[in-house]
């Protein structure tokens, strides 16, 4: 059972409607009228915000009820978004397709992390922006959001690490708050990279 087509189901969006804050601040980075990638995006709140922008927004999620209030609330702002039924984990994505990428909270197996973001950066074009914010290792210890499995979160000097083959344009690892709908509520820890293909 997909439980993130479950927890989607509802009719409240879980995670609200408000762009992530890390996207808002970082977003102006993609070139004007760039062609983004959102990946592990969800109900659609940071596809919306940057397709708010003037970007080509394509959403991925592998929850097709994210994917469909996605598409509702893009209509309801009144932009285009384009969405995609994937499977970050099992699927390869199209190679050298976007001039920039983003993913918020997007969370795997310790395992397969790096594998994901192997296959973001590689549906980038060289140049392309890939930014993302995810919860650190030492989030467990917060309890405000994510993943209750430390094999779920990311360690901060492991991420680090994968970033330095490309050009690291901003890395932060730390505390943050995030009031993001009922799932994420209050100071956090959190990593945050921009890297450029």
């Amino acid at each position: 059972m997909n439980t993130w087509d479950q927890r989607f189901k509802q009719q409240e969006y879980v995670y609200g409607t408000e762009a992530n804050e890390f996207i808002r601040e970082q977003a102006s980075r993609f070139p004007t009228g760039s062609t983004i990638a959102a990946y592990a995006e969800g109900e659609g709140r940071n596809a919306v915000y940057v397709a708010s922008l003037g970007h080509n927004v394509t959403a991925y999620d592998y929850a097709q009820s994210g994917l469909d209030k996605t598409e509702a609330l893009a209509k309801a702002q009144n932009v285009q978004v384009q969405t995609k039924l994937v499977d970050l984990i099992e699927q390869p994505l199209l190679t050298e397709r976007y001039d920039g990428a983003f993913m918020v909270f997007g969370h795997f197996p310790k395992e397969k992390q790096y594998a994901v973001l192997d296959n973001i950066m590689a549906s980038l074009k060289p140049g392309g922006i890939f930014m993302f914010e995810v919860y650190e290792d030492q989030q467990l210890a917060y309890g405000t959001g994510g993943p209750k499995d430390v094999d779920w979160l990311y360690n901060g000097r492991d991420v680090l690490a994968w970033a330095q083959p490309f050009n690291l344009v901003h890395f932060f690892i730390g505390e943050t708050t995030r009031h993001e709908g009922q799932l994420h509520t209050g100071k956090c820890y959190v990593v945050q990279v921009v890297v450029e293909k």
